[in-house]
């Protein structure tokens, strides 16, 4: 919960602020079609992707800030 709660709270801060220029109805594909969903779907997706890469990138800063005793600590026993 370390990592998630504070991306929670990231994810919709950034959400914000990309929301304030960017209008969910303007999105296309790659330069291609428009995206025809909705825009609680496009909040949503978006949302969940802001959390997922945020976290992400706690837990590898949670996992680099380790030490090396702690992460081979069970790898003794056997």
């Amino acid at each position: 919960m370390t990592i998630l709660w504070p991306a929670f709270l990231m994810a919709g801060v950034l959400e914000m602020l990309v929301f304030v220029v960017v209008d969910p109805g303007d999105l296309h594909w790659f330069g291609g079609e428009a995206l025809n969903w909705s825009h609680q779907a496009v909040y949503t997706v978006t949302f969940l992707i802001f959390w997922g890469v945020i976290s992400l990138a706690g837990a590898l800063m949670a996992l680099l800030e380790m030490r090396a005793e702690d992460i081979n600590a069970d790898r003794g026993r056997g």
